[in-house]
């Protein structure tokens, strides 16, 4: 049984939805532990042994590729490894495995980090900065933007296959609210945001430990996530 060591947030979803969709069922194929961030379970040893960067998820595979366990942390190699360990969704000829793999970065190397910083800033910073909050929201809308063109001529992000880039994305959309998006802005975006949200085993994915996140209101959750305790050496 794989064990996946995770939180509900974008990036512990992008994996719930990815085994759901390889058709690995939770409980029987795979166990999600939760490491709850806001009470600094990412920074326990046993958790950064698996973990060195002490973020969710990661995930512990029995039978790794030479038959021994293997131990893998970061979301997007995590889609990868379960993409070649199941044979799905990553296209087999290399124009369009470039095509997805191009996407995937793009939510890695944009999407996660620039939305990340916009929900801060609007949600979590002690104090509204407003060169921060104008700089993130431009540039999240920027790459809201970017996607609705790719998705004028595409029926899914890196092509007319349903793949791990849209996996990747989608869980990084679902508080489109809270990043200053007007859906209207984005009709083409929005239209494949709907159809991924309609798929049964995203819908199972993003339930996934949901239960269990609470709103961040605390001062000692805000300094686990955000303030000193982040930075300490370990």
């Amino acid at each position: 049984m794989l064990t996946v060591y995770s939180w509900p947030t974008p990036n512990g979803h992008k994996v719930h939805v990815m085994l759901e969709e390889c058709g690995l069922q939770l409980g029987r194929d795979w166990e999600a532990v939760p490491v709850n961030i806001g009470a600094g379970d990412q920074f326990k040893p046993e958790f950064l042994a698996i973990s060195p960067n002490n973020k969710i998820p990661a995930m512990v595979d029995p039978h790794g590729p030479d038959g021994k366990p293997i131990a893998l942390f970061e979301s997007g190699a995590i889609l990868l490894y379960l993409a070649a360990k199941t044979g799905q969704f990553l296209p087999q000829t290399d124009r369009l495995k470039f095509q997805v793999l191009q996407w995937l970065m793009f939510q890695m190397g944009g999407v996660g980090p620039m939305i990340g910083q916009t929900h801060h800033f609007r949600q979590y910073a002690p104090e509204k900065i407003e060169y921060a909050i104008n700089r993130y929201t431009n540039e999240t809308r920027r790459l809201y933007g970017v996607m609705n063109k790719q998705l004028e001529s595409s029926r899914f992000m890196a092509c007319d296959e349903y793949t791990i880039a849209d996996i990747a994305i989608f869980p990084w959309l679902r508080n489109w609210e809270n990043h200053g998006i007007d859906w209207a802005d984005y009709p083409y975006l929005k239209k494949w945001f709907n159809l991924i949200a309609a798929r049964p085993a995203v819908q199972r994915g993003v339930k996934v430990l949901a239960d269990l996140r609470r709103p961040i209101t605390d001062d000692k959750a805000r300094d686990i996530l955000f303030g000193k305790t982040q930075y300490q050496k370990r």
